[in-house]
């Protein structure tokens, strides 16, 4: 029967259920306390609802986090993070950022001069994943064991994200994913997932910019309060990160390696994140994975893996990776997290929590420990006053999505002859 026609037939009827349903979503909003409630939600719109998260919420009233979704720097009350700068000075290069920050953060570098010969090591400008700087690994742009994928999202936590680690958890399949600190502050329970599922949990920035055209302190403040927020929500401190857009140079993999932090790249965009702006289509998008898929058929990969560069930013991108996760397990021999793939056993600074090593998991193991550490257990607060003070909301979303919109249609103009790693 259909809504409409109970309501016009029964307004007795009808009232019971406005009540009913009204008291339902009422409890249900009260019942986001934590992670495991949290996970059950089916409805995407629900699950974007705003909701407070008692830490966060504490945090931000404390002043101890920048604002979300702005680029970070080290707060002026912050004594540990002063101190942490400051014995981090020696490592870090005498390399400028690139460009103006006014437009570059978006990704327009057109009108900004660079040595040919790429003295930085600067990925936008040549795709260069080995350091030029002595001291400094290089990036993790692929996987060393044969016919393997490293396996991983950007953008996390998603605020819709259940029915995709819904679907991961039924293939028993885990992932990197790299997170952003504003997304965690904005949906922490959803964070909290990451980590309760057995994913591993790596830093993508606080704030989503072009890393190269930020001074020493800001990219400083985008890996630091990143991997504080990190810990403050899911317990961990991760001791991974991607840059976004793939923007990096060996003044940003200096500060990152002085924190701790491994590089980590990828050989294949998929282009998913591009997909409704400069002209990429979702057919685009389809023949991305599809010659990904190919290559690995083929044998490409049999000497060495790769990494494809996928997102959890959105309905489309997490649609995608779904509708092509069982061919990609039927090409690769192996569909594994970055840290799996290279044998980081202890993904964190913390110890209670391990990765399985590669013949662990490609054996059954896929999960050595896990689960929400005991002290980020504590239950949401029903209370707050906006983002600013830790409630969550879609806004957050917004912002990440017109922050893409941005560096999207941007970086098409960064430099005449720069390759877009297309999988063509």
């Amino acid at each position: 029967m259909r809504w409409s026609s109970l309501f016009a037939s029964q307004a007795a009827v009808s009232s019971a259920l406005i009540a009913t349903t009204l008291f339902t979503l009422s409890a249900s909003a009260q019942d986001r306390t934590n992670e495991q409630g949290e996970a059950q939600i089916t409805d995407p719109n629900q699950e974007c609802a705003p909701y407070s998260y008692a830490p966060v919420t504490a945090a931000l009233a404390a002043g101890q986090f920048p604002p979300i979704w702005t680029i970070a720097t080290i707060l002026p009350n912050d004594a540990n993070a002063q101190a942490k700068y400051q014995s981090i000075q020696s490592q870090i290069p005498n390399i400028q950022p690139n460009g103006s920050p006014a437009s570059t953060s978006t990704g327009n570098f057109s009108g900004f001069t660079y040595p040919s010969s790429d003295p930085d090591c600067w990925w936008t400008y040549d795709q260069c994943t080995t350091p030029k700087l002595a001291g400094l690994p290089p990036d993790l742009a692929g996987v060393p064991e044969p016919n393997t994928l490293g396996y991983g999202f950007d953008d996390g936590p998603n605020c819709s994200h259940n029915a995709f680690y819904d679907f991961l958890s039924q293939n028993n399949q885990k992932a990197t994913m790299f997170y952003i600190g504003s997304n965690v502050m904005d949906w922490p329970l959803e964070a909290q997932r990451g980590l309760a599922d057995g994913h591993e949990i790596c830093v993508h920035t606080w704030s989503h910019k072009y890393t190269t055209t930020l001074t020493n302190e800001e990219v400083f403040a985008e890996f630091y309060y990143t991997m504080e927020a990190i810990k403050l929500v899911v317990g961990v401190t991760p001791t991974c990160w991607r840059p976004p857009y793939g923007d990096v140079d060996d003044r940003v993999r200096a500060i990152a390696h002085a924190l701790g932090l491994r590089t980590i790249i990828w050989q294949y965009d998929s282009n998913d994140w591009r997909e409704g702006f400069n002209n990429v289509t979702v057919a685009d998008v389809d023949q991305n994975y599809e010659t990904l898929i190919a290559r690995a058929q083929s044998g490409t990969y049999a000497t060495g893996g790769t990494i494809m560069l996928t997102h959890e930013l959105n309905n489309f991108t997490m649609s995608e990776a779904m509708k092509f996760y069982t061919q990609l397990k039927a090409a690769f021999k192996y569909l594994v997290p970055m840290g799996v793939a290279t044998n980081q056993t202890q993904p964190y600074v913390e110890t209670n929590y391990s990765l399985p090593s590669f013949e662990q998991y490609i054996s059954g193991t896929i999960t050595v420990t896990g689960g929400v550490p005991a002290a980020t257990a504590g239950s949401s607060s029903s209370t707050g006053s906006g983002s600013s003070s830790g409630k969550t909301n879609s806004t957050g979303a917004a912002s990440r999505a017109l922050h893409d919109g941005l560096g999207i249609l941007a970086a098409g103009a960064a430099f005449v002859g720069l390759s877009v790693k297309l999988l063509a």
